[in-house]
This record gives structure tokens, C-alpha cells and sequence, in this order.
């Protein structure tokens, strides 16, 4: 990215960020925000953690008031997906707000499930994770709505639908906004590298519109490509040339258009509701994206409902159901706002969060992160990235690594290339590179305990094999976990999986103690991590819960407790 491009983002940001912080903790006037905030959560426990966050959030004043906030989680049975999520909460909406809902400006922002490649959010949210932005401080769902702060006031009823995980940036022209009025689809288009494309959604727009060189244009798509090969792309006239468009912020010579967030329209929403009451329970997973998107446009065929190479478990009745969508929507517009100069970025992994929050220059400068890290301007070099966390005098913090809500007695190592969340590091301990640790509050028998989870930074917590004995097949730390176990003493047969044990991982595997103490969590799990691997030797009858076990008995109301009092010494340490 050239200078004056990064520049030009960063005021537009800037300005943003700005027009939210004058809402903060105001109440708004009916047409200044959005009448309609809703979260989705996975379930009941998500969805409950979720609104006493948001409840606390507007009792500090961090969020603006005098409009609604909901959050709905998925109804019991099977899982329907992101597009299912979408359909429901629509269903939900209408049945409060009747014929009401046709005068409302909607965010809806899809931030259910359980983060398992984020793990420090799989407890609170990956809506609610930190961003080190703002006083009092951003989380991802203050980002969110800064980010989005004009739309609302250009935009007709209708619905607005994101992603919790992912930032989209851009500027236009002083004189600009960007609106959504039209009926049907309207959707955030990104100029991105095709390697890209693959992995994302990808818009064929009608060449035969003649691009007006500008950082934002209005144009039609003539259909939608789900995570399509380089050759489909090019088959079916997806890539662009760079002269195409004044593309300041991209290098490469061929790009294509892909996907973020979206608007639909109230008449067309309701479409997809009646459709959606029309069928009853789904029954499979719907992708708001891929199953929603593919059916528009006038080049749309159904021929993409029998494709399910990019599905993770195929139900029955699948293809079924993506074909009652495709008629559905059939006809229905897809209109672009193609955001020439604009960044789409994703935070959804370990990798990733450490590489925004401590290596990336261009998202801090673009954010102006810097200065929450303590820098006057933008530095090229790699930090270490505390947020909200009580550090004592005598700490190393390693560049690389990143810290929230963490309290670090004298003395304490962090390593580079780590995540401490919520933990309690007791004075002089030294935590490894490449760490993953996590503690939380859990309820067990009628009494509150503490479980520290670990794991390696690059592990993959939802690699599954299909019983204990073939624990072999799992890998923590870089060593096959059978190792692991057999360097801490412990037997194969001894370790238990919770939930379905015809599908174990990392997420379910019970290896990690339960304590009295968060203190003494901390340490005990850090014992694991030692040289020469020794494991503990742990008290008669010490519970061992998995990450997937302490999340459905994780006590909510003493993890928060813990952060805010948190908050109160961080904030009295800043003025002292």
C-alpha cells in the first residue's frame, strides 16, 4: 500500500471513530444511529453471557443509548447455520415488533459459536473481544458499530448483515456516502488479491458498466461465486485488471470483488421469513453467505445447491433447502458497492490476533492502535500488546505477544508469540513462546473453581479423531499428545474426552485441573509447559476439565467481577 493511500484510510477511519465516540453513552435521536442492534449466540448460555455484557456495557455508558439491543440464539435442535441464524432472528424480530419492523434500521451481526480458533473469546464472545482502541476501551462490537456509524442515516429499513470477527475499512469521497436504498441485495464489495478469492466470497460484476475510476461505484452483479478455484474465477469473468479502477490500495495486476457485509431490504427480508415459517425447523446448516448470495443475480443458476464441497456436515435435506432459497430469491438484485479503496480485515484465529495487534503496521496506523500502545505515531516494529491488564514493576513482556485482563506479579516472563487471557500470573513465573493460556471461573458441585487451559499457538483445537484410541492423531505443543501424556505421567486409558467421544480433540480433551484458587490455576497448568514436560502431582480427587467442559459450567458473573474490579485498578494505577 502506498503512503498517501494508507494515509487517506486512516483519516476516514479517524473521522469515524470520532462521530461514535460522540455517541458513547448518549442517548441517540431517532434517524442519528440504528433502531435495531441484534447479536446471534449459539445457544441459551451464549446468549445469556451476551446480555449481561451488553447490560453492563450500557451501564458504563461505553455504548450508545435509547435504542435496542437483542441478542437471540439458535432454537434447540439442530445446528442451522449462520443463514439460519439469520431467518430466526428475523422471525424473532417480527414477533416483537409486528408491522413495526418496517420502519427499522437493523444491525445484525452474526457472533454465534465458540470461537475454537480463538479460544480466548470462546467464554465471553468473540463480539466482546478487546481491541486496544479508545478510553474506556473498544471491544470488537464498539469497532463494529464505528465503523458502520453513517450507514443508518443513509440507509431505508431493511437489514444490515456482518460478522463479528471481521474490520472493513474504506474511504470515499468527501461528498459521498455510501447508501442503501435499493430493493433486494446490497452488498460491500472489496477489492482483493485473487489468491483471496478462494477462500471468500468473489462478485462477477457486468463489465459492460464502464468503471468512473473512483474510490467508491455503484455497480450490478451479474451472480455470486462461493469460495470459487483461480480457474472458475477467470472463467466466469471474475478477475479484473488494476486499470479497471483506481486501485490505491492494491499492487497486483488482476484482482477480484469479494464479499463482507451486506443490506437487505425490509420487503425482501420478509420474503425470506415467509419462506423461512413456510418450512418450519431447518434441519441443516445455511450459510448466510454462500446459500443466500449464490441466488441472485441475473446469472444465477440452481446448480450451485447440489455443490457441498465447502459444507462441514451434509444433511439430508441440504440441497432441498437451498433450492426453496434459490426460488425464493430468484430475480431478486444483487447491487455492489464496490469500495475501491477500502481494506476487509479478519480477526478470527491466534495467528491472526497476534499479527494485527503486535506486527501489522498497516491496520495501527490505520486504527491508530499506536497510540493505546503508548507510541506519538506509527512504528514498523513488533510489540507486545497489553491490554487491561495490572502489570507490577520487574516484567518482561516479550514483543509479539499479547495480554488482557491479566494481573503479573514482580517479576513475571511472558514469551513472544503468546496470548494470556483473564489469568493470574504469580510473581517470577516464566511462561514459554508460542502459548496459548486461558484461565476461567467455573461452577462445580456447588462450588467455584478455577481451570487454566493451555495449548500451542498453532494447534488445532477442532481436529477431531473418531475415538480415545486413536488419540495418537492429535497433536499439542507439536508432540503427539499420547507423548504428551506419557511425559506427564499419565496413562492413555486414564484420559477422558467430554461430550461425544466419537469425536475427540484438543476441545474436549479433560487435561487441565480444577483449583480453588485462579492464582494457583495459573501456576499448576503452567507446570505442563516445563522443561522436561513433568506434570504436577495433583491432590486425591482433582477434577481434570476439558476447555469444551469449563465453557458449559464457566460461572459468568465471577469472571466478570473479576474483570471490572480489574478495570477499577488499572484505571486507578493510570491516574495515581
Amino acid at each position: 500500500m502506498n503512503e498517501q493511500g494508507s494515509k487517506k484510510l486512516q483519516i476516514a477511519t479517524m473521522e469515524k471513530l470520532e462521530r461514535f465516540d460522540t455517541l458513547r453513552g448518549k442517548q441517540v435521536q431517532p434517524g442519528e444511529f440504528w433502531d435495531l442492534v441484534v447479536l446471534t449466540a449459539v445457544d441459551d448460555n451464549q446468549r445469556e453471557a451476551y446480555e449481561l455484557q451488553i447490560s453492563e456495557k450500557l451501564e458504563r455508558k461505553e455504548i450508545p443509548l435509547g435504542i435496542s439491543y437483542h441478542v437471540f440464539s439458535d432454537p434447540p435442535g439442530a445446528k442451522i447455520g449462520n443463514g439460519g441464524a439469520t431467518l430466526y432472528s428475523l422471525q424473532r424480530l417480527e414477533d416483537i415488533y409486528g408491522k413495526a419492523l418496517g420502519g427499522y434500521r437493523v444491525l445484525l451481526i452474526h457472533a454465534g459459536g465458540f470461537s475454537q480458533r480463538l479460544p480466548n473469546a470462546s467464554a465471553l464472545g468473540k463480539i466482546f473481544t478487546p481491541m486496544p482502541l479508545g478510553d474506556p476501551l473498544y471491544q470488537m462490537l464498539e469497532l463494529k458499530l464505528a465503523v458502520f456509524v453513517d450507514f443508518p442515516k443513509h440507509m431505508k429499513p431493511g437489514v444490515l448483515v456482518t460478522s463479528a470477527d471481521c474490520i472493513e475499512l474504506y474511504s470515499i469521497a468527501e461528498n459521498e456516502n455510501i447508501r442503501f436504498d435499493r430493493s433486494g441485495f446490497t452488498a460491500l464489495a472489496h477489492p482483493s488479491p485473487i489468491s483471496i478469492g478462494t477462500t471468500h466470497g468473489v462478485f462477477v460484476l457486468d463489465q459492460k458498466e464502464k468503471s468512473v475510476l473512483a474510490d467508491m461505484e455503484y455497480r450490478t452483479c451479474l451472480h455470486f461465486l462461493h469460495k470459487p478455484s483461480v480457474k472458475k474465477m477467470h472463467e466466469n469473468g471474475a478477475v479484473c485488471k488494476s486499470q479497471d479502477s483506481c486501485m490505491s490500495l492494491l499492487s497486483d495486476a488482476e484482482f477480484v470483488y469479494t464479499d463482507s457485509t451486506y443490506y437487505v431490504d425490509y420487503n425482501t427480508a420478509m420474503s425470506l421469513l415467509s419462506l423461512f415459517r413456510e418450512v418450519g425447523p431447518l434441519g441443516c446448516e445455511i450459510d448466510a453467505y454462500g446459500d443466500f448470495l449464490q441466488a441472485l443475480g441475473p446469472q444465477a443458476t440452481v446448480a450451485y445447491t447440489n455443490n457441498t464441497a465447502n459444507v462441514t456436515k451434509q444433511e439430508s435435506n441440504l440441497v432441498e433447502m437451498r433450492q426453496k432459497i434459490f426460488h425464493c430469491l430468484k430475480g431478486t438484485p444483487l447491487n455492489l458497492v464496490a469500495l475501491n479503496h477500502s481494506k476487509f480485515y479478519h480477526i478470527g484465529t491466534t495467528t491472526e490476533y497476534l499479527f494485527y495487534l503486535t506486527e501489522d503496521p498497516c491496520l495501527r496506523g490505520e486504527l491508530g492502535l499506536y497510540k493505546v500502545l503508548g507510541y506519538s505515531q506509527n512504528f514498523s516494529f513488533k510489540v507486545c500488546c497489553a491490554m487491561l491488564s495490572d502489570v507490577k514493576p520487574g516484567c518482561s513482556l516479550t514483543p509479539g505477544s499479547v495480554l488482557e485482563y491479566c494481573r503479573l506479579e514482580a517479576g513475571a516472563h511472558v514469551g513472544g508469540r503468546t496470548i494470556l487471557s483473564g489469568c493470574w500470573v504469580g510473581a517470577g513465573l516464566k511462561v514459554p513462546d508460542g502459548t496459548f493460556m486461558h484461565s476461567l471461573c467455573v461452577n462445580r458441585e456447588g462450588q467455584t473453581g478455577f481451570v487454566t487451559v493451555t495449548f500451542g499457538i498453532e494447534d488445532d483445537l477442532k481436529k477431531s479423531v473418531g475415538a480415545p484410541a486413536n488419540m495418537e492423531g492429535l497433536n499439542l505443543f507439536g508432540a503427539s499428545l499420547v507423548e504428551c501424556l506419557a511425559k506427564w505421567g499419565l496413562s492413555s486409558e486414564s484420559l477422558r474426552f467430554s461430550g461425544d467421544t466419537s469425536c475427540c480433540s484438543l476441545w474436549n480433551a479433560c487435561l487441565f485441573p480444577v483449583c480453588p484458587d485462579m492464582r494457583d490455576s495459573f501456576s499448576l497448568t503452567l507446570e505442563m509447559l516445563q522443561p522436561g514436560w513433568s506434570y504436577v502431582t495433583l491432590p486425591p480427587g482433582t477434577k481434570l476439565m476439558s476447555l469444551q467442559e469449563a465453557l458449559q459450567c464457566k460461572n459468568l458473573e465471577e469472571m466478570l467481577k473479576y474483570r471490572k474490579k480489574l478495570m477499577e485498578d488499572v484505571k486507578m494505577k493510570k491516574w495515581s
